[in-house]
């Protein structure tokens, strides 16, 4: 048996960063990776997903090259595997600097294997037991299978498998139209597959506003990816030219024939081998592990950071769980997850950026509050980068005018929410914002008009 200060169980966002604090304040740690540093950002979500969006973008703008302006000779071409290629440096990279950092870093121990409570301050890995007064636990989540028909008949792909496929299928679909599915939708539609999204609800990302749903099927429809919402009875079977997937959709074929399948219903958490019960960790129905508002568990000592912990499924809010944690322990803070304000963004093109409640989620709390609305149409630099499909939508509460929320989809939508998200987090009003001085030509210098802009609802 080896005994630590502290040990961490997963190599995510939040784990070795916490590694870094606690070891810099002259704490032994133990940090655990089964498989990858970097966890699911490094290894198959953020990075090398958007290193393949910034290939389709290139794609994308080539085959437009002529509306700028710029001839090209032939038809625009992609090579996957070069793509592929690319993505997954990208992924190696960051990966490796992951390992360098934690296996240099004096103070750290870092073990590969995976690790299952023997007790609430005890961990085994492999052969070996760890024990420490303080454990972290990060160990993420993965994509969740549907129990649907036929679904044990055929092969199918997840966000995991899907990041290193060397080839544009014939014809994906995607069963699942919320910020996943569409992401490699439009993405692999931009490689030349065709595509069709299946989606139980009556609309895509049902979370958003309406018109959000609606403006983000119209750009995907545009480009020639196919839409299916309100597919209730979704089915799976093999097929001579692939896969058969059964929709009963209210309109439309009542099945469309797909070479791949790719799952992007959900996420579930790590957490079904990591044996919680020998320590007397409470988890929920999903399995999520149950934490207080400072990120602790049941069990004193035990704290549980990033997807795992159903508080966020983002790495910008894993990597705050390890802030507020460090912050705690280590700085005499008193932070807590209800203190933050969730923004994120959506990676189609035009991306979308939210922050804050919705319009419905607003009026759902029985707030008076008043809607400014601008077309990208007209936004100017959104014109000047013929990129105009989309708009800019911000909630104010009519009474104390704090801002309650707003979206962005469009051009630099991703960014152009920060704006708005930090006069938020300062607790300024829209007035602030109303009277701040933005910079031209941008995007963001039109959150004062749209201020000016809102009306009752």
């Amino acid at each position: 048996m080896r005994s630590f200060d502290a040990i961490i169980i997963g190599t995510g966002q939040a784990g070795p960063p916490l590694a870094g604090r606690l070891a810099a304040a002259g704490k032994s740690v133990a940090i655990i990776e089964r498989k990858h540093v970097g966890g699911t950002c490094v290894n198959t979500g953020c990075m090398p997903t958007k290193a393949l969006v910034a290939s389709a973008y290139a794609a994308h703008l080539a085959r437009r090259a002529a509306d700028f302006g710029v001839m090209l000779d032939g038809h625009v071409q992609i090579d996957m595997p070069k793509v592929m290629q690319r993505s997954h440096q990208v992924t190696l990279n960051a990966r490796g600097n992951n390992e360098k950092w934690l296996s240099g870093m004096k103070g750290c121990t870092l073990i590969r294997g995976h690790a299952r409570f023997e007790g609430p301050t005890r961990v085994r890995v492999v052969e070996e037991v760890l024990e420490a007064p303080q454990i972290f636990i990060n160990v993420g989540g993965r994509a969740a299978v549907p129990d649907l028909p036929g679904i044990d008949d055929i092969d199918y792909l997840t966000n995991s498998s899907i990041v290193m496929l060397h080839r544009a299928p014939e014809h994906l679909v995607v069963i699942g139209g919320s910020y996943i599915g569409l992401e490699f939708a439009q993405m692999y539609r931009r490689f030349g597959a065709e595509v069709t999204v299946v989606e139980k609800g009556d609309r895509l990302i049902s979370r958003e506003d309406p018109e959000i749903s609606d403006a983000i099927r119209g750009i995907l429809e545009k480009e020639g990816v196919q839409v299916r919402t309100g597919a209730e009875c979704i089915r799976f079977s093999r097929h001579p030219q692939g896969i058969a997937v059964g929709l009963s959709c209210s309109e439309g074929a009542p099945e469309v024939i797909g070479s791949d399948v790719l799952l992007a219903t959900g996420r579930r958490p790590n957490t079904d081998d990591l044996g919680l019960k020998a320590a007397g960790v409470e988890v929920d129905e999903r399995g999520y592990i149950k934490v207080n508002d400072d990120l602790s568990t049941n069990v004193p000592g035990i704290y549980a950071l990033g997807d795992c912990n159903g508080k966020g499924a983002f790495t910008h809010t894993a990597y705050n769980d390890f802030e507020i944690v460090a912050a705690n322990l280590l700085d005499g803070e008193d932070r807590k997850v209800s203190q933050r304000l969730l923004g994120y963004a959506l990676y189609i093109d035009p991306p979308l950026g939210r922050v804050g409640r919705t319009e419905a989620q607003a009026a759902k709390a029985g707030r008076k509050i008043l809607i400014g609305t601008r077309p990208m149409s007209r936004v100017g630099r959104a014109i000047e980068k013929g990129e105009t499909q989309g708009l800019m939508k911000i909630i104010i509460d009519a009474e104390s005018r704090q801002i309650l929320g707003a979206a962005i989809l469009g051009a630099g939508g991703d960014e152009a929410i920060h704006g708005v998200l930090d006069m938020m987090n300062a607790g300024a009003t829209a007035d602030s914002l109303r009277w701040a001085l933005p910079i031209h030509p941008t995007v963001s210098e039109l959150w004062p008009t749209v201020i000016q802009s809102a009306e009752p609802v």
